[in-house]
Parts: C-alpha cells; structure tokens; sequence
C-alpha cells in the first residue's frame, strides 16, 4: 500500500529478565550503539521495577522506555496491577498490550484489551497491541479469522482518527521463543492483512499506522524482515537482553 513514510519502530521485550543492576549494564552498553543511528525509533519494554531507573539513564537519548502491561482503570482494588497514570508519573512512554504470553498464561482476553488500548491512548501512552495465531490456528487455515476478531474487538473503542497512534505488532505465536520464523511470505501475508483490516475503519490510518513483526527476530534475518513493504519494525524478545545483537536489529530497521 502506497501511502505516507513511517519510520520504523524496533522494541525490545525483555519480559520477566534483568534485576535493576543488570538492566543499567544493558542500558549503558545499548546507548552509544544506538545514538547515531537514523530513521528509526527504539524502545525497550522493561520490568516494572525497572521502569524508573531505565527512564533516567535513556533520558535525553532517542531509547523510550515501555512498560510490558497495564490496568485499563485509572486505580482500584486491583491487587498487583498497575495503572496508566502510575506510569506517566514516571515518564514512561509507552505499553505492550495482549502479548501471547499474557493471553495464554495469564488470561488476558479481548474485552480486557478493547478498554486497555484507548486508556492508554487517553493517557498519553503509545500502545503495542500484539496479536497472531497460534500454530493449530494456523495449520487449520484460521490465521485471518484470528487477526480479523482480535483486530475487531481490541480496537473497537479506539476512535477513527485515534488508530494510527496505535502501533500493531504481528506475532505469531508459533514463532515465539521456539526458534522457528515465520517466511517473509508469511510475515507480509499476515501484516498486509492487518493493514487491509485497518483500511476497513480508515484508508489514512491504515497508511500511517506501524505494524511490526515479532517473533524470533534475530540479526540473521531482521535486514529481510524489515525489507517487507508492510513492515514497519520489530517486537524483539530474546535478543533484546544483548546491547550488541539488538543494536544490529535496530540498525537494520535503520538501513
């Protein structure tokens, strides 16, 4: 689809790793490898307890911290959840929301997502909605009917005009940790498709909206990954805990 240049988002997902003291050794490693780099944007997705100590070492570089989950409320009796506006206070700039992860082994559903996202948004922080198939859905040729209902309800309380501040991240849950990559092919299938769900709320949205794909992205192949046309970065899990290799992601995204 022809339409506006986006520039490209690489973020790393460090999920459940790095105590506070390892993420500084990270964060001071990643920086210098990061700060030349053009046309690109870079954020890390870090644990809570590492929210306001990566927040002051990337301040004043072009890294921007995310935060891996939220509360859609504002607060509540909500024990061991954690709120938009607690995050803002820290100067967080953004949130992961729906990973696999936090859909398969913590229940996250759809309805939870639909109020998350705009409650993000309305608090100023962009939003990483993850969605993708799970390898059954995809062996039984469900991947668009997957992507169709999660796309659909994630976002039906997003507004219109609201949809491209919302980044799309592709992954397909096969591809998670195990290794296995989904083909350029298949990774281009599944982003255009995305777009063409996004055209159906709005044809200048879906031309500006980001939509990454995540799933064993490594060096090896994130120069292919990224050449796609509806490609517009990565969600990078494991090599994301290494300032080299998620250094060279980001400066493939770059190229």
């Amino acid at each position: 689809m022809a339409g506006e240049a986006r520039v490209p988002l690489v973020a790393g997902n460090w999920k459940m790793y790095k105590t506070e003291r390892e993420a500084e050794e990270l964060i001071q490693a990643l920086l210098p490898r990061v700060s030349a780099l053009g046309a690109v944007d870079v954020a890390i997705c870090v644990p809570y307890t590492d929210l306001r100590a990566m927040v002051d070492s990337a301040r004043g570089s072009r890294v921007e911290v995310f935060a891996q989950n939220m509360h859609q409320d504002p607060e509540g009796p909500y024990t061991g959840e954690i709120s938009a506006p607690m995050l803002v206070e820290l100067d967080v700039s953004g949130v992961v929301l729906g990973h696999s992860e936090r859909r398969e082994l913590f229940n996250e559903t759809d309805r939870a997502l639909a109020a998350k996202v705009p409650a993000a948004l309305d608090a100023g922080l962009t939003p990483i909605l993850c969605v993708g198939e799970t390898e059954e859905e995809r062996d039984a040729g469900e991947m668009e009917r997957r992507l169709r209902h999660q796309i659909n309800e994630d976002l039906a309380n997003v507004d219109t005009e609201r949809l491209a501040d919302v980044v799309i991240a592709y992954e397909p849950c096969w591809a998670i940790g195990t290794g296995r990559v989904a083909t350029p092919e298949e990774a281009q299938e599944a982003i255009a498709f995305i777009r063409a769900l996004v055209a159906g709320r709005g044809e200048r949205a879906a031309q500006r909206v980001r939509v990454l794909y995540g799933g064993s992205v490594k060096p090896e192949n994130a120069a292919e990954l990224m050449a796609l046309p509806d490609v517009d970065g990565a969600l990078v899990g494991g090599a994301s805990l290494a300032a080299e290799s998620f250094a060279a992601i980001v400066a493939a995204a770059a190229r």
